[in-house]
């Protein structure tokens, strides 16, 4: 089976090779224009499947307010805000994107959920959080995000850095299958293709690992199959002490 499943792959990869090339000389820019978009519909999509579940993530946000003032929450990847309506009344909020064109949707968003204080909108990967202060954050926000970061541990360590002792690192992603399911198989299979039309998008990131190993002092973590398409089912939930 791994042995079709890497040839299945190997021919995606070939068929996707012009699109590999158009991204090496910047032909795909006009996508991430576009892309926000895209996401913008699918996180109505998507909260509206999964609102039970955030609602259940986010309830536990009240365990990180500080002695005083408001909850400070820095939201990594925070696309067009789809986080926002769960967030507590009077938070204060951090959005940092790679993407400068989510910012007309982000605003959208801010307009919806005036119950919130918004911060600044920051044009910054996650590996890189320099504009946020140590040890200066209640809780940093990760939904959808960890699938397409280049480098998993460092956003992690940047959470760990910017965040309070005592704070935590929420998150809700999208994982890769049990090896023994055909999930496993077509998200190795389609994933070339997926990288493209989902702006580097991974589906085959244990990323659980990469968190359990990040060196949290404290884990709630549950893997649960989230109502979505077939390789968007396996998810991962929960929040991480410093």
């Amino acid at each position: 089976m791994t042995l079709i499943m890497n040839a299945c792959a190997f021919l995606f990869k070939v068929l996707t090779l012009p699109l590999h090339i158009a991204e090496l000389v910047g032909l795909l820019s006009l996508y991430k224009r576009v892309f926000p978009r895209v996401v913008y519909n699918f996180t109505l999509a998507y909260n509206e499947l999964m609102n039970d579940k955030k609602s259940e993530l986010f309830r536990n946000l009240a365990k990180f307010y500080p002695q005083k003032g408001s909850l400070r929450i820095l939201e990594v990847g925070c696309g067009s805000g789809a986080n926002f309506e769960h967030y507590p009344t009077g938070c204060k909020i951090t959005c940092i994107d790679p993407n400068p064109h989510f910012k007309n949707y982000l605003e959208k968003s801010m307009a919806k959920n005036d119950h919130l204080v918004y911060d600044s909108f920051v044009v910054a990967s996650g590996e890189n959080l320099q504009a946020v202060e140590d040890n200066s954050v209640d809780v940093v926000v990760c939904t959808l995000v960890l699938c397409s970061v280049q480098d998993t541990p460092k956003v992690l360590q940047e959470a760990k850095r910017v965040l309070r002792p005592g704070g935590a690192l929420f998150f809700l992603e999208h994982v890769v299958s049990d090896p023994s399911t055909w999930t496993y198989f077509f998200q190795h299979v389609l994933q070339p293709f997926w990288h493209y039309l989902n702006d580097g998008c991974d589906t085959t990131r244990a990323t659980w690992k990469h968190i359990e190993a990040a060196g949290f002092s404290d884990l709630q973590l549950r893997h649960i199959q989230a109502p979505l398409f077939f390789m968007l089912k396996p998810h991962i939930v929960g929040y991480a002490i410093k």
